[in-house]
């Protein structure tokens, strides 16, 4: 048997030449963020906004964050585990939606929306309730026919079959239900808002908002305080090691799925309760939008979810009138900003937490 002689290999310093590359990238992020903050001084001033409708701006960005930031969690959560871009998610809110629909006409035939505040407020749980039960049998059975026979396929495979299933949810639902939009009535005890000063806050907006910090706190305390989140996490770090340790990564992967489905559901309910409309393309441009949240917060990094959500959510309303361009533009300045993070912080605000394999 010959003897294994190890070899020292010098490799060349290319710490020294990246410096300057990234000094150069630096400067360019810091000259784009000075021209756009010029810019929104430059038309603040023009425009002669007051400060109540920048107040009230915010306002809307927030719980638009919210409603990303319920589906962004979604994705984090399956590509945090399998590495993949479930495409249909948005898909998933929007089946919740129509589910919770569906619920809230039950409601209403039995006549739980116009009793007491105690029993309004539970009906609208079980509204809520029923659209998450909704989307979680969708995500479930995504799981089982168009991506588990695919789990161990090359990586472009699935994202073609969840490309698919998005398009198959959506017309499915089109050729059940038609165009015509599924009109949500909110009961008065959820309809208006109240004033915080001249700020006008509506109530659908409040309980977005909390509805999405609570879900997201619930969420944290799962996977890093419960058994089934160490299951989770070990099975993100390495799957075929953690099937060696006794546990169930099917069942793992099926309960991971559960939980973002259950989030992206109780999204769907809540934008239908908001803006008084479902149909079949609605989960489309927010799924998009909650993906681009995800990859800007760092992308398996549930906090990470959060935060660029809300980021996204507040530049997203407040963009188009501080840059002076018509708010039919939002969707240009929300996918600008995610090519910007790319480009000069590609692991996302907080950071990428995902596991890496060490050999």
């Amino acid at each position: 048997m010959g003897n294994i002689v190890s070899q020292s290999i010098v490799l060349p310093d290319t710490g020294r030449r990246a410096r300057p590359m990234r000094w150069i990238t630096r400067g360019i992020g810091i000259l784009i963020v000075a021209i756009v903050l010029a810019r929104a001084i430059t038309v603040s001033i023009a425009e002669g906004y007051p400060l109540t409708f920048w107040a009230s701006q915010l306002v809307n960005g927030l719980v638009l964050g919210g409603v990303y930031a319920l589906v962004a969690l979604g994705y984090t959560l399956v590509y945090g585990i399998l590495l993949m871009i479930n495409f249909a998610h948005g898909e998933v809110m929007m089946i919740g939606g129509v589910a919770g629909f569906f619920g809230l006409q039950l409601a209403q035939a039995l006549g739980w929306m116009s009793g007491s505040v105690a029993q309004v407020a539970i009906a609208l749980l079980a509204v809520m309730g029923i659209g998450m039960i909704g989307a979680m049998l969708t995500g479930v059975t995504l799981e089982r026919i168009a991506y588990r026979p695919l789990r161990n396929a090359p990586r472009l495979v699935p994202l073609i079959s969840a490309i698919g299933a998005s398009l198959f949810l959506q017309y499915s639902v089109l050729l059940v239900f038609g165009v015509s939009p599924l009109v949500y009535q909110r009961p008065a005890l959820i309809s208006g808002g109240f004033r915080v000063g001249p700020v006008f806050i509506p109530y659908t907006g409040l309980i977005i908002f909390l509805t999405s910090l609570a879900l997201m706190a619930a969420l944290f305390i799962i996977v890093q305080r419960t058994r089934l989140g160490r299951a989770m996490r070990a099975v993100a770090a390495d799957r075929d090691t953690a099937a060696l340790m006794g546990v169930d990564v099917n069942q793992v992967i099926t309960f991971t799925f559960l939980l973002g489905s259950a989030l992206a559901g109780a999204a769907g309910v809540m934008l239908g309760f908001h803006n008084s409309v479902i149909k079949f393309n609605s989960g489309f441009i927010p799924g998009l939008k909650a993906f681009t949240a995800a990859v800007m917060g760092g992308i398996g990094n549930i906090p990470g979810a959060m935060v660029g959500a809300l980021v996204l959510g507040i530049v997203e309303s407040i963009g188009p009138s501080a840059l002076g361009i018509p708010a039919e533009y939002k969707d240009i300045i929300a996918f600008a900003l995610l090519v910007l993070v790319l480009i000069f912080r590609p692991q996302g605000l907080l950071g990428e937490a995902l596991a890496e394999k060490k050999v």
